[in-house]
């Protein structure tokens, strides 16, 4: 395993209540970093362990006020912000489906999580990387979904997670010049609570089967990943999409 050190640096990640979000938290932790985690959902038992360094803030990051006050106030107390993981998203199995029947209230709803609200916390965390005058990184997840259709279509999902390489890139375009990078992560099939769907061991062995490497992607890999787009080992990336989908797209 690649050892990081995030001393004295201080991230903020959305989504941490669970799956990749809470994987991402544990490993900025364990490598040293102060960390302020933020998700609609309750902390984890798994990070009780982290209260000098860990700030578990519960609330809805499709308000921006909440946002907005949340990472300020967090700022302030760590001194800065030198890293964002936005990881928050929803999948909705049966609602979310053909843009061309489904309830567009629903569109909204998932638009509002998976892509609004990561404008929310990059309009919040920027201003402070660049006070902080060293520059930042952010990963933002997307999906390898959102490179092709898909006969069983969830359009708002697919569709918000395009937007998120999208913005991605424009960041990282917009904010070279201040060695503030933003790059994108592409998850494949990864076993989180997204995926609840994949309940036997027989769906979990065909979803295994289908994947180049032969296994389904764990939280793990993603942090694994993020960490790496966050850290200094990758100070001359920015603007890319990094599938992490144990070689999946080779079959698309």
């Amino acid at each position: 395993m690649i050892a990081y050190d995030f001393t004295g640096r201080h991230a903020v990640v959305t989504g941490a209540g669970g799956g990749m979000g809470e994987a991402i938290t544990l490993a900025l932790l364990d490598a040293g970093a102060s960390v302020t985690a933020i998700d609609v959902k309750p902390r984890p038992t798994a990070l009780a362990a982290y209260d000098d360094r860990l700030t578990f803030a519960q609330g809805d990051l499709t308000d921006a006020g909440f946002v907005e006050r949340t990472i300020g106030a967090a700022g302030r107390e760590r001194s800065g912000i030198d890293y964002l993981a936005n990881v928050a998203g929803v999948l909705w199995f049966g609602r979310d489906k053909s843009a061309l029947e489904m309830d567009l209230d629903v569109w909204d709803q998932v638009f509002n999580i998976n892509l609004k609200s990561f404008v929310h916390t990059a309009r919040a965390v920027v201003p402070q990387m660049r006070a902080g005058g060293r520059g930042g990184a952010m990963v933002h997840f997307s999906t390898i979904q959102w490179y092709r259709g898909d006969p069983k279509p969830q359009d708002a999902y697919q569709a918000s997670k395009a937007g998120v390489c999208a913005l991605s890139k424009s960041l990282a375009m917009q904010l070279a010049g201040e060695r503030i990078r933003s790059n994108a992560i592409c998850p494949g099939m990864a076993l989180t609570p997204l995926q609840a769907r994949w309940d036997t061991e027989e769906k979990r062995a065909a979803v295994a089967d289908y994947t180049p490497l032969g296994r389904i992607g764990t939280p793990q890999d993603m942090a694994n990943a993020a960490l790496f787009l966050l850290s200094d080992a990758a100070s001359y990336i920015t603007g890319i999409e990094l599938a992490v989908d144990g070689g999946l797209l080779m079959r698309m």
